[in-house]
């Protein structure tokens, strides 16, 4: 498989994951300042997945530069 599949695969399993995938950090910090506290494992888990998604950007960005 080559990478740039891999990588699509990746963010589209993304899409489809339990907990939502903040598409921006703005998205993501709206979303820990209005649970105030509540739902923390949620909170950890889009922040995983929000990490996960732009470190597959970046890849992805650098691969068609070369």
């Amino acid at each position: 498989m080559i990478i740039e599949e891999f990588i699509g695969k990746e963010i589209d399993s993304l899409d489809r994951s339990l907990v939502a995938t903040p598409e921006t950090r703005e998205r993501l910090d709206a979303f820990a300042k209005s649970n105030q506290g509540c739902m923390d494992p949620v909170l950890t888990q889009m922040a995983v997945q929000y990490g996960y998604l732009l470190a597959l950007n970046n890849i992805k960005d650098e691969l068609k530069s070369n």
